[in-house]
């Protein structure tokens, strides 16, 4: 049996493995059968604690389809809540930083990159307003923030049919990687999200999401650091400016300990 912990960081929820002292094996099948919300335990991120030299852990991240991704901006605040304290974390993006703070924690998510082979995208383009629409989704922003994403800066975020054209976005041919879709529209100096997250689908968080559209932002001017980014489970607070890395604000919440026979998942 294997002990694990159940979290959240505003609805976007994380089975935990703490493998810093007792490795468990851990792949895409298995990582699939754990999330599965009928027949496992039921989560968007599958997250396993590694021992590092690099840092003083590792986090390794698998999505609810059993795809291992970069970076997980939730599941840090979670994972540095854990720790307590100030930590270093490897991620597959890079190094990241966390502090936990009372129920929450900030994270410095390493500064974004905007080059078209760092996204990466299938060809050259401008990554601040890309010559490229689905429908009446246009000219979205393209930025690494140890994952990929795009923004689409839009009159009203709830009106987008995510859940239809989220997937047909993430799988364009354009994204060799497959990329994170959010949609943002502006309210009262804050931005309102919806993200469609690769290999998980409409989640009611995305902490990479939130700091990709808050970047977006402020290079168009259309808000200033600190920014506000409010999504459907709650808000996180983004600071950035040009040239610095991207801090992130907000909470995490340890929902249950829980034990789990992983060999019956075989």
């Amino acid at each position: 049996m294997r002990r694990f912990h159940k979290m959240h960081g505003l609805g976007n929820d994380f089975v935990i493995f703490d493998a810093r002292e007792e490795p468990v094996e851990m792949d895409g099948a298995r990582a699939r059968a754990i999330a599965d919300r009928r027949t496992g335990i039921g989560c968007d991120q599958l997250i396993v604690m590694e021992p590092s030299a690099r840092a003083d852990f590792r986090m390794r991240i698998f999505n609810a389809d059993g795809g291992e991704v970069e970076a997980c901006g939730n599941a840090a605040r979670c994972v540095a809540l854990l720790a307590g304290g100030d930590a270093r974390i490897e991620t597959a993006g890079g190094i990241i930083t966390g502090s936990a703070q009372g129920g929450g924690a900030r994270i410095d998510m390493g500064e974004p990159r905007f080059a078209w082979d760092e996204i990466p995208l299938g060809y050259a383009m401008d990554t601040a307003a890309m010559p490229v629409g689905w429908e009446y989704l246009q000219q979205p922003a393209a930025i690494n923030v140890g994952n990929p994403h795009i923004v689409f800066f839009v009159e009203d975020s709830g009106a987008v049919e995510l859940e239809r054209l989220g997937p047909l976005i993430e799988r364009d041919p354009l994204f060799p990687d497959r990329v994170n879709v959010g949609v943002a529209s502006m309210e009262d100096g804050a931005i309102r999200l919806r993200v469609w997250e690769r290999g998980a689908g409409l989640t009611l968080a995305c902490g990479t999401g939130a700091c990709a559209a808050a970047v977006a932002g402020i290079r168009r001017g259309l808000v200033a650091s600190p920014v506000e980014v409010r999504l459907p489970g709650g808000a996180l607070t983004i600071e950035w400016k040009a040239g610095t890395p991207i801090r992130m604000s907000g909470p995490a919440t340890h929902v249950f300990n829980g034990e789990i026979d992983l060999a019956a998942l075989a």
